[in-house]
């Protein structure tokens, strides 16, 4: 027995320890608040009372398939309710939603559904044709529910006979739910991009979600009831956890099935949204929409940006039109943000550069996440905090992914030393903020001089006639590799690349400056992520 006194006849009971679950938010508000709106999607309206039975529903009719602990439930939705349901119906029943990116081909989802080992499979009528090639190349066989969005009918084949809403008809909205038995038992399972080779499958478990949802609220700011638009997939890291956050503090989802400029306006001002989160493409569509889509907001609209900070210009748009930002910053393995750039009222009265080189800073770690720093990823020993020394940004905490599922290898290494390797390069300011320099594989190395390729991004994104740009590595006999920028220039807007090349020697130094400018699309992810492995074959043949 030990000798500690705090721990004699003082040990775990069901009255004084329970796991941490997300699923238990959804119901404390549907006690609590059962007639107020949880979700709003086109002319529907959901209480969360309604909400609450919905999801217990999905659980009864999943568990009378012979869906439960350790199954996987897969699933291709937009933005709409049951994607919503999904993120506490499958979790009460002890398995694992397995969310997919409707924007991938038909090999990438057989892939997922064969790696996942899917037994249940629910897809939106919108995307049938290619869900339905993924199947004949799948070795999987899920049972397959067809959902058909009732507000917003799509013309795709129904792959079967099995209509969702029917389907949940048949559980029990008095379902009692199953309490995970270990809060460190998987919840979702979220694939990377796989950029090189195969997607990796990202587990996430109960503990983490739960803890995430608190960090949500207090990164953002979030009061009781607020209203969150939907313009952030909520495939990419489980909308970032926001589908359990915005429940747990009663808020209310107001569905996007597709993210456009007017559909967006209109929401904001007739909803009174409180909240949105996206990437910067989502601002430069909100900044860039046609006067025949804009409409007046009145009121204060909290916005969650991720990915690169965008340009000076297009932050300022955005606050003037109403907009009050918070840079945050993470990774797929980290549940989605891990750190924020928390804003010190103090830096309001510094110089205009000084101020600006502050908001391009990712920032501080989450209060849900123990540890945040920058080191040597070989010697694993901290950069100094000098603004200037680069190292690896890498986590340690709660809202760290459990491991790749079925990838030993890929998870040891990327533990390797008790902390998680981001592949993200920064450095650690004096004050504790760390910035992004780089992706280790987006450095180029030009004669022997590293550049990054950020930094280059950051010059070519100041000049007014740039929309969208990302500079990467094109072969070179001599050089071995130099930047080669790709440009995708404002509507109504013209540039040469003699005028972004003068530009560019005005603020990089000279082995810094892009060999190659090519003007073209730039392509991007479904959440607005820059592709670079496309860019880097394309900048092969540029």
């Amino acid at each position: 027995m030990s000798s500690n006194p705090f721990e004699q006849n003082l040990d775990k009971t069901p009255a004084n320890y329970q796991p941490l679950t997300p699923i238990s938010f959804l119901e404390r508000t549907a006690l609590v608040s059962p007639r107020h709106t949880a979700i709003i999607h086109g002319r529907a309206r959901i209480s969360y009372g309604e909400f609450y039975a919905r999801a217990r529903r999905l659980a009864s009719a999943l568990i009378q398939r012979g869906i439960g602990p350790g199954d996987t439930v897969s699933v291709v939705l937009a933005n709409t309710p049951p994607m919503l349901e999904a993120h506490f119906g499958v979790a009460m029943t002890g398995a694992v939603l397995h969310t997919i990116n409707t924007r991938l081909d038909a090999g990438v989802i057989a892939f997922q559904l064969d790696h996942a080992e899917t037994k249940l499979l629910i897809t939106d009528r919108e995307f049938s044709s290619t869900v339905k090639d993924a199947l004949a190349l799948a070795t999987a066989t899920p049972i397959i529910i067809d959902y058909n969005d009732p507000e917003f009918p799509q013309t795709g084949t129904a792959l079967s006979a099995d209509d969702y809403e029917a389907f949940i008809a048949t559980g029990d909205p008095e379902f009692v739910w199953r309490w995970p038995s270990d809060e460190w038992d998987a919840i979702s399972l979220n694939y990377t991009s796989g950029t090189t080779g195969n997607p990796k499958g990202v587990v996430y478990h109960h503990r983490g979600a739960a803890l995430m949802c608190y960090a949500n609220t207090i990164a953002t700011g979030m009061t009781r009831f607020p209203v969150y638009l939907w313009t952030l997939p909520m495939f990419h890291c489980n909308g970032w956890c926001f589908p359990w956050s915005i429940s747990m503090v009663g808020g209310t989802h107001v569905c996007l099935r597709w993210v456009r400029a007017k559909a967006m306006y209109d929401a904001i001002v007739e909803h009174k949204v409180t909240h949105i989160s996206g990437a910067p493409i989502v601002m430069s569509t909100l900044l860039n929409a046609g006067p025949d889509e804009k409409r007046d907001i009145s009121h204060v609209v909290a916005f969650n940006h991720a990915a690169a900070p965008p340009p000076e210009a297009v932050l300022s748009a955005m606050t003037d039109a109403g907009f009050q930002l918070t840079h945050l910053y993470g990774l797929t393995e980290t549940y989605g943000p891990a750190t924020i750039n928390e804003w010190d009222g103090t830096w309001n009265d510094l110089p205009k550069a000084e101020r600006d080189a502050k908001k391009i800073r990712q920032g501080v770690r989450y209060v849900a996440l123990e540890g945040l720093t920058v080191m040597d990823p070989e010697t694993m020993t901290r950069v100094p905090a000098d603004s200037e020394t680069m190292g690896e940004v890498m986590f340690r905490g709660n809202i760290v992914m459990k491991g790749y599922l079925k990838n030993p290898a890929a998870t040891d290494e990327a533990f390797r030393g008790g902390w998680f390797h981001s592949g993200d390069l920064g450095v650690m300011h004096p004050d504790g903020y760390i910035q992004l320099k780089d992706r280790s594989k987006d450095v180029i190395i030009s004669g022997g001089e590293n550049i990054s390729s950020i930094e280059v991004e950051e010059v070519l994104y100041k000049h007014p006639a740039i929309a969208f740009c990302a500079v990467v590595a094109k072969p070179d006999e001599k050089w071995g590799e130099t930047p080669c920028a790709f440009i995708e220039l404002k509507p109504g807007v013209n540039a040469t690349s003699d005028d972004i090349l003068e530009w560019c020697r005005q603020g990089l130094a000279r082995y810094k400056v892009p060999r190659h400018i090519v003007f073209a699309e730039v392509p991007k992810t479904s959440t607005g992520k820059i592709q670079k492995f496309k860019l880097r074959e394309m900048a092969k043949d540029a």
